[in-house]
Parts: C-alpha cells; sequence; structure tokens
C-alpha cells in the first residue's frame, strides 16, 4: 500500500519555493518603499520597472508553486531573515544607500535560491524541471535587477559621500552588462505574462504528468514507484478537481462531449484509489499504473485536440486568463488539503 505520498526531496524543493515566495514578496515592499524615498527621477523610474517586474514575477512564482503540486511553509531560517530585513527597512538607523545595498543583497539570495531549485530538479526528477520552468524568468530578471541596482548604489553612495553627482557613465557599462545577459540567458526565458492562459497551464499539467509516467516506467525500484506515482495521485487528483471546478462547466455550452471528459476523470479517480492501495513492490504495480497512463494520455489528447479548440474560438484571451487564475486557486486549495493531511 502507498502510504507515503510525499518524498522528503521533493518537501525540501517545495520549502524553498515557499522561501522565494515569502522573500517576493518583502522585494515588492521594498521597492515600494524606495519609489516613495528616493527624489531622483530617473532612480524612481529604474526601480519601478523593477517592481513592474517584481509584481508579475509573483503571478509566475505563484503559478511555478501550484504547477509544482507540493505546499510548504517558509524555512524558519528565511522567515527570521525576512523578518529583520522588514525591521531594518521599515526603521531609521540606515541610510537610503544602505537599504538598497541590503535589498541588492536579497536580491542575490533570491537569485542564488532559483538557481539552486533548477539544479535540485535535475537530480531529483525531470517531472520537477517541467514543472518549475516558468522560474527561468525570474531567475533571469533577477540577475539583470542585481546589475541595475549596482548603479543605483554607485549614484546614490557618491552622493552620500560627497554630496556631488557621480560619473553617469556607470549606466552604459550596466546596459552592457544587462545585454550580455540577455545574450547568455535569453534562450530560457519563459514568457513574461503576469498571468498564462488556461491552455498553457493544461498543457503544462498534462506534460508534467507524462513525464512522472515515463519516469515510473522506466524504473523498478519500489521506492522510486511510490515516489513517483505519489506525485502522480496528487497532480491528477488537483488537476482534475480544478478542471471539474472551472473547465468543464464554462465549456459545456460550446462542447458537447463534455461529459465524456467529466466520465473518463471519474474513472481516472477509481484507478488512481486502486494503485494507492497496492504495494509498489508488487509485481502488478506497474500493470495497473500502465492502464492508468493509458486512460490519462487519452483523456489528454480528447483535452488538447478537441477541447482546446472549443475554448481558442469561444472565449478571448483575457476570459482565459481569468479561467486560468481560477482554476490555479482550484488547484491550490486541493493542494492545501494534501499539505494538511500530511503534518
Amino acid at each position: 500500500m502507498v502510504t507515503t505520498i510525499d518524498d522528503a526531496k521533493r518537501m525540501a524543493i517545495g520549502m524553498k519555493l515557499a522561501d522565494m515566495k515569502a522573500l517576493q514578496n518583502l522585494l515588492i515592499a521594498n521597492e515600494q518603499k524606495f519609489i516613495s524615498a528616493v527624489a531622483d527621477d530617473d532612480i524612481r523610474h529604474r526601480i519601478q520597472d523593477m517592481l513592474n517586474d517584481d509584481q508579475k514575477n509573483l503571478g509566475v512564482l505563484d503559478t511555478v508553486i501550484v504547477q509544482y503540486g507540493i505546499k510548504s511553509e517558509p524555512s524558519q531560517g528565511s522567515t527570521k531573515v525576512i523578518e529583520e530585513a522588514q525591521k531594518l527597512m521599515e526603521g531609521s538607523e540606515l541610510t537610503i544607500f544602505e537599504k538598497v545595498a541590503q535589498h541588492e543583497l536579497l536580491k542575490h539570495k533570491q537569485t542564488m535560491t532559483g538557481l539552486l531549485i533548477h539544479k535540485a530538479a535535475q537530480v531529483v526528477g525531470a517531472d520537477i524541471e517541467a514543472a518549475i520552468t516558468p522560474l527561468n524568468t525570474l531567475n533571469f530578471e533577477n540577475r539583470a535587477h542585481q546589475e541595475q541596482l549596482k548603479g543605483i548604489l554607485e549614484i546614490l553612495g557618491v552622493r552620500e559621500l560627497t554630496g556631488k553627482q557621480p560619473d553617469q557613465g556607470l549606466w552604459g557599462r550596466v546596459q552592457d552588462a544587462v545585454a550580455a545577459l540577455t545574450g547568455v540567458a535569453g534562450s530560457v526565458v519563459t514568457r513574461t505574462d503576469d498571468e498564462m492562459k488556461i491552455r498553457d497551464l493544461i498543457r503544462m499539467d498534462h506534460a508534467k504528468v507524462n513525464t512522472l509516467f515515463a519516469q515510473a516506467q522506466a524504473t523498478d525500484d519500489p521506492q522510486k514507484l511510490q515516489e513517483y506515482f505519489g506525485q502522480i495521485y496528487k497532480d491528477l487528483t488537483a488537476h482534475s478537481e480544478a478542471e471539474e471546478q472551472i473547465v468543464y462547466p464554462a465549456v459545456r455550452s460550446y462542447y458537447q462531449d463534455t461529459q465524456d471528459l467529466y466520465n473518463e476523470q471519474a474513472e481516472m479517480k477509481q484507478m488512481l484509489e486502486q494503485i494507492k492501495s497496492l504495494n509498489p513492490s508488487a509485481s502488478n504495480f506497474k500493470q495497473h499504473l500502465s492502464q492508468l497512463m493509458q486512460t490519462v494520455m487519452h483523456h489528454v489528447q480528447q483535452e488538447e485536440n478537441e477541447m482546446f479548440a472549443k475554448i481558442r474560438d469561444n472565449f478571448s484571451d483575457e476570459q482565459e486568463k481569468q479561467m486560468a487564475t481560477e482554476f490555479k486557486t482550484a488547484k491550490s486549495k486541493v493542494q492545501d488539503q494534501f499539505a494538511a493531511s500530511s503534518k
């Protein structure tokens, strides 16, 4: 019987993602304070651009966390760091130069955490790499922000020390550095909308579960089978509940075979519960898993080949984005229930 559907490595990555979300909120709050505290229009404009990126990337990070499928709370260490940083930013002990310097360090921490998650994903599983792909946007833009902040720090620092204007030529070097960074990392930048369309999110779910099935088919290790099926169980459960709450009711009047999708998912849920009751070392475990995979893949083909066309033809981009937001919220609630039951 599959009694534990969480894996320690996956939980650790989930906690790092929670750390990133908590820190992202702090970065946004800091930049809002800087815009009010700095009189220089050029600096304010650059910080406003960073704030726009960071507000958008909070939405991207929410998407990553939901697609990843394992909810966690921030670590005690990160929570303490954020609380201490908030006190410094709200207090009067530091000058604006010193506050921006602390902010640059926090940006560095965020960048390194994002890169660490990518490296860990490469070790733990290809399905994790698929789920966290949008994180590339945050990693790239945070690197670019660091270069911008170096220029801001030089200007603020020279003014604070001398009362005079610094050499503005630094901005040219900063822009060169950002351009070079774009050349290196541009190929990994994902879409930068604050919200994906519903078809994008569903397609990402499909790609992830397909990867999980492939990983499960490639191993006979009972522990790995338990790990992969555990994630399949949670992902398909959250995905199907969200579709039945948000997507299917919306498309039903346009797609006459919507009931078939409900029926297929009811069959899939029965199969999930049956497999959950088996021991991963049982001889028929992978056979049942293969049958589930066939059912899911048929369901995926029907959605992508037929239902997607109805969504494309009958919903505007904004309606698709709104549906995506509601879909993420519904999935998140199911994931919260999994997280609560594992405590």
